[in-house]
């Protein structure tokens, strides 16, 4: 049973990485789509934005990585399998709700790019602050 949990948390922390990435990406994506009719020239600097949230899957997987051969010799009792289950669902939760805020944070720039402004190397400053609780909860992932 400890093990089935263990191999849950590891789902969760890549699975939930991955949706977050997926929404971020895509509502990024979305306003450079319509951003493309209004200033087609600034595609480069839209493109770079709705990339932003896809470090979040990719943190995902690295921990993902770091985490099989661990899940794969958890001994039933030692109760480390709950442990493992808990620190993957956080850990998977953190990268998703951080990947959707950081694709809302790119949408908006991608839009004030749009309508004229030179906001792009400000969005990615706003957009690193969700970034670094990502990081933070990958490297918490990996010192457990």
């Amino acid at each position: 049973m400890e093990q089935i949990l263990a191999y849950i948390g590891l789902a969760c922390m890549v699975g939930l990485a991955g949706i977050g990435s997926s929404y971020g990406t895509t509502i990024a994506g979305n306003a450079a789509e319509g951003a493309l009719k209004k200033a087609p020239e600034k595609s480069s600097g839209y493109m770079i934005l709705s990339a932003m949230p896809a470090t979040q899957g990719l943190y995902g997987f690295v921990a993902f990585l770091m985490w099989m051969g661990k899940v794969a010799a958890v001994v039933p009792g030692a109760g480390l399998g709950y442990k493992y289950f808990a620190v993957g669902v956080a850990v998977g939760v953190v990268f998703l709700i951080s990947a959707i805020r950081q694709g809302q944070i790119c949408a908006n720039g991608i839009l004030g790019m749009s309508q004229g402004h030179d906001v792009q190397t400000n969005t990615m400053i706003y957009a690193a602050l969700p970034e670094f609780y990502a990081i933070l909860a990958l490297i918490a992932a990996l010192m457990i």
